[in-house]
């Protein structure tokens, strides 16, 4: 199992690294994402700099990305290493979060994180995009919608997938992905946030 539990990870690390925001970027917008907006290289600031084409092409690779790390170490690993495909799906979110492809300046790991957690346990992974969805809907901020969404997990991994392996997986994507919205916060609580779809 060894081999394969290394594979999984450094196989789950590659597939989150690889840049979709910038390719989907330039093809569909005609510009990196990196040199407009907030310079992240994901959903929110595609979709702002490079349209709607662009952004939902990044939304689903993005998700898919970090669903497909989890698949992956699933079919390598086997019914004995279902624990084990969350740390396939961290070694993702560290991936888009610090891609080496791109000197380790990555995004912000929503997606990614939300893309593994469909695909550990759609009930936990859909609850937490409903609240996405939900909070997106009322207040039009994409980085509040995420840390609503996030701060929601523990309560659906309590309720539908109440083990060790998976809070600590919940505890340690919460710390990742509130670090990578310290200046989001910041701008939340000056009323200066941008909304989801301003240019």
């Amino acid at each position: 199992m060894g081999t394969d539990l290394a594979s999984s990870l450094v196989i789950g690390y590659l597939l989150g690294a690889i840049p979709v925001g910038i390719f989907a970027g330039r093809a569909l917008g005609g510009i990196d994402p990196r040199d407009a907006g907030s310079r992240n290289i994901g959903f929110t600031n595609v979709l702002r700099v490079a349209g709607k084409a662009a952004g939902v092409a990044t939304l689903i690779g993005d998700l898919g990305k970090g669903a497909l790390a989890v698949l992956i170490a699933r079919h390598f690993l086997g019914a004995a290493g279902n624990d084990w495909e969350l740390a396939a799906g961290g070694a993702a979110i560290l991936g888009h979060m610090f891609p080496v492809f791109l000197r380790f300046h990555g995004g912000k790991g929503v997606a990614t994180a939300l893309g593994v957690l469909l695909a550990v346990d759609w009930v936990v992974g859909g609850s937490v995009v409903v609240v996405w969805l939900l909070s997106a809907a009322i207040w039009r901020i994409s980085s509040l919608a995420a840390l609503l969404a996030f701060g929601s997990l523990p309560l659906w991994v309590w309720l539908f997938h109440p083990t060790v392996p998976m809070a600590l997986f919940a505890l340690g994507t919460i710390v990742m992905i509130g670090s990578r919205h310290r200046d989001n916060i910041e701008r939340l609580l000056a009323g200066t946030e941008t909304t989801i779809g301003a240019r």
